[in-house]
């Protein structure tokens, strides 16, 4: 009979707690459930528990006493904590502990591809997905002595000031390059292709909110749960399932419009560029109502402090660029990236400033 379930953030509270905390405390450390997992998110379920869901945690040790602390975890660990086995292992993952002891520098450097301790450039902040900054801001954090942990997590905690104006700014282009092919498609008889337009264009609105609330998203797995619990998705999300639903190009286009009529005033609302009328308008004459996206573009643009920012093409943050978990997943792929907004000696350090 498998144990109780209880939320893996609750049941490491304890495991730290109860059974790692009596070891490591010879140590100054943090400790911590971060890095992965839908745990991270509250997300995890008793279906969790079938891969890679346990007890496990970071320990952040100053470097030289990485070694020690590590040893005296692999001795003092016992089999099982509350009916749950301590070693386990899915897929390619042999089974084994899972309290990481490391330096929180070269977990970070590891997890991001840079180690935001010595401050993050705005090209850092560009490369690093989001669902691998979540890794850091969510889960939670047991112990801190240092302070270090909490402090990583407060800079990390959402885009530099510096750059919200041209990521929204590139969101709003998303969309605006699509905006009227889903009447455009159906005109032409093209109902798949209108369909498959208008879920690309229901995902792009649902970005923008996350963007225009100050919050990241996270992999496709968990993207609708997290866009649920966003402030006001209540005022759009009706529109955007009636989008999803639609068995005709008149339901689908009257979708689109409320969504996009209630993400304009939530644009609006965010303070972000001057007001901006959220009523659609038809495409250039055509029979297509459309949000306009471009004034909202060029109203954000005006707003970037940076010059090279201004300059680049608005192709957005590596999120905003690709989905590929090929390429989100691995740290060395997703930095190569970096290339794409061109020499890469630009961008100097922002709020994650060492200082």
């Amino acid at each position: 009979m498998s144990p109780e379930f209880v939320p893996a953030v609750e049941l490491n509270a304890g495991f730290y707690r109860e059974v790692v905390e009596p070891i490591v405390r010879a140590w100054p450390h943090g400790a911590a459930l971060l890095g992965y997992g839908s745990e991270l998110l509250g997300f995890d379920t008793v279906r969790s528990t079938d891969h890679g869901w346990g007890p496990r945690l970071q320990v952040f040790v100053d470097p030289v006493d990485v070694a020690d602390a590590s040893a005296a975890i692999d001795a003092g660990l016992p089999a099982e904590y509350r009916g749950w086995p301590v070693f386990f292992g899915w897929d390619d993952v042999p089974s084994t502990h899972h309290v990481d002891v490391v330096a929180l520098g070269d977990w970070l450097s590891t997890r991001l591809g840079c180690n935001p301790l010595d401050g993050l450039s705005l090209l850092d902040w560009l490369v690093v997905p989001q669902q691998r900054l979540l890794g850091v801001v969510r889960g939670a954090v047991y112990n801190d002595d240092s302070g270090e942990l909490s402090k990583v997590r407060e800079r990390l905690r959402y885009f530099p000031d510096e750059l919200i104006h041209w990521l929204v700014a590139c969101q709003w282009r998303r969309i605006d390059q699509e905006e009227p092919f889903v009447g455009r498609a159906a005109e032409v008889g093209d109902e798949i292709g209108s369909r498959i337009v208008a879920s690309r264009l229901v995902r792009e609105v649902m970005r923008l909110h996350f963007l225009l609330v100050g919050q990241y998203w996270p992999y496709s797995k968990w993207f609708g749960s997290a866009y649920r619990a966003l402030p006001h998705s209540d005022k759009i999300l009706p529109s955007l399932e009636a989008a999803l639903d639609a068995p005709d190009y008149p339901r689908r286009e009257e979708a689109l419009v409320g969504a996009y009529e209630a993400l304009a005033r939530l644009h609006n609302a965010s303070g972000l560029t001057e007001t901006l009328d959220p009523a659609v308008t038809f495409f250039h004459g055509r029979p297509f109502r459309v949000p306009s996206s471009d004034r909202f573009v060029q109203a954000c643009l005006r707003h970037v402090p940076n010059d090279r920012l201004r300059g680049l093409p608005l192709i957005g943050s590596i999120d905003q660029v690709v989905d590929s978990t090929d390429v989100l997943e691995q740290t060395a792929v997703a930095r190569a990236l970096r290339a794409l907004y061109g020499d890469a000696s630009w961008g100097g350090a922002t709020q994650g400033d060492a200082s």
